[in-house]
């Protein structure tokens, strides 16, 4: 099996990946999130999306990004540690940190089969639907419902 720290490369580093994944005639599946706290919800998405193609790719929103989309005090952990324990899970090929608030360049560089996004999105409401029908690629919605979330955790913590 894989360390997790293997599984953590540049965007070049996993386009090359999935590129040698294909030729293989592998389909490959992208995944993204904060990952802020590991926690069952992000283990039951990352599962099902894995469930999706032969290939998983994580994209981990960097430590500034966390802080445009969750606010001050965020993220807990930074995106190094976030990284490594997203590719500490079996369902995770391949991990990428990545600077912008959504996966619109990790979707145009990668063009994964499917891009899977949690139960907090609809087909409708996924922002990057439209980029990723545009290459031939689909949208799944994948995981359990939106019942565990970081921030409701982090609060119950500091009581």
């Amino acid at each position: 099996m894989r360390s997790a720290l293997s599984k953590i490369a540049s965007l070049d580093q996993v386009r090359a990946r999935v590129e040698a994944a294909r030729r293989e005639g592998k389909t490959v599946a992208l995944a993204n999130g904060c990952f802020d706290m590991l926690h069952v919800g992000h283990v039951r998405y990352l599962e099902a999306a894995k469930a999706e193609a032969d290939v998983l790719v994580v994209g981990v929103n960097g430590d500034d990004s966390v802080r445009r989309l969750k606010g001050p005090g965020r993220p807990i952990l930074e995106e190094g540690e976030r990284a490594l324990l997203v590719g500490a899970l079996k369902a995770v090929d391949h991990v990428v940190v990545f600077p912008e608030d959504d996966a619109a360049r990790l979707l145009l560089a990668l063009r994964p089969d499917v891009h899977c996004k949690g139960t907090d999105y609809t087909l409708e409401t996924v922002p990057e639907r439209e980029l990723v029908r545009s290459y031939g690629g689909r949208v799944a919605i994948v995981g359990d419902h939106k019942d565990h979330d970081t921030k409701k955790l982090i609060e119950r913590i500091r009581g």
